[in-house]
């Protein structure tokens, strides 16, 4: 097989990072105190705001701003009628992430999210009003349903890891070194993404993207390395999660690069970055380990648009 073209030389790295802290669903747990909000409508007052009338109604601002098609500034004008959805609405507390409130509610937070139409960056905010499934839709719920709200997905780690931030409190900057950021802190993304991926490791690909049979899908590749192979960051980034909450991956890496784009490094080991640091194209994040399926050394690679896998291959280096 032709080799891979190396990419710069990565950065000189220094004593693996410690073990990573608990993360934030596990620090700030959620009190499950959602109000019941029956449907009305509410005529604008004088100094009214859409947060002002949320506060008031105890419906979402967002909700009510979709369901009324009002569209960013978010104006609204005396006397205006304003239909207030009905519905259960939970109010986010600073700290809070989606997967505890989903957790707290027994349901999945990729339903919360879709009910509220959340896009990147996926940051809550201190006061903001999540919509729920209706105590219908609840008890209606399968027993696997029910279980799911507690199985983790790398979708979940998108989208529903970062603690809410208080009001006008700012992400914080990306750090420079394995010194992980606390879990309570919401770590800023980069704003633009620098331009391409390289290959983390050099070696065979075990396991293509996409179906697999038996209605299962790889939702990246599977690339074969020595165990130890140091696996390097696949383009410019900030790390956003390490950690083994999802068993399938063993230890797992996730790097955010801006623009909505992610990384995901699974069957990680001898780790060496931490929650919160940035790092460039080609430094070394971990070495390779082996599946907790085959026991094969290997690495599994993904590659993200938001929530969504793309097949990394259409966005790496031809390897010919």
């Amino acid at each position: 097989m032709t080799p891979i073209a190396p990419g710069p030389p990565p950065p000189a790295v220094s004593e693996a990072a410690p073990t990573p802290p608990p993360p934030a669903w596990q620090v700030r747990v959620v009190t499950p105190d959602a109000i019941e909000v029956t449907a009305s409508t509410y005529v604008v007052k004088k100094g009214d705001t859409l947060r002002a009338i949320s506060e008031k109604t105890g419906a979402g601002s967002e909700t009510i701003a979709r369901v009324n098609k009002i569209s960013p500034p978010f104006k609204i004008i005396i006397g205006q009628k304003l239909a207030i959805p009905a519905g259960r609405y939970h109010k986010v507390g600073k700290g809070e992430t989606g997967i505890a409130i989903s957790r707290a509610y027994g349901v999945e937070w990729g339903r919360i999210a879709q009910l509220n139409e959340l896009e990147e960056p996926y940051v809550l905010r201190e006061g903001q009003r999540l919509m729920l499934p209706s105590s219908k839709e609840v008890a209606g719920m399968s027993a696997d349903q029910r279980a799911a709200a507690f199985r983790l997905d790398i979708e979940d780690l998108i989208s529903g890891s970062e603690p809410a931030l208080a009001t006008r409190e700012k992400p914080a900057p990306p750090v420079t070194t394995a010194k992980a950021v606390p879990p309570t802190v919401t770590v800023a993304e980069p704003s633009r993404f620098a331009g391409r991926f390289d290959w983390p490791v050099r070696g065979p690909i075990l396991r293509s993207f996409g179906n697999i049979g038996s209605g299962q899908r790889n939702d990246g590749i599977n690339i074969g390395a020595a165990l130890g192979t140091p696996i390097a960051a696949a383009a410019d980034g900030v790390v956003a999660y390490v950690g083994q909450d999802i068993p399938a991956y063993g230890t797992l890496i996730l790097l955010r690069h801006g623009d909505g784009w992610l990384s995901a490094y699974g069957y990680a080991d001898s780790i060496t970055v931490a929650r919160g640091q940035k790092v460039v194209r080609g430094q070394t994040i971990a070495k390779s380990g082996v599946s907790p399926y085959s026991g094969q050394p290997q690495l599994h690679f993904e590659i993200r648009n938001g929530v969504k896998p793309v097949n990394p291959i259409g966005y790496l280096p031809s390897r010919s």
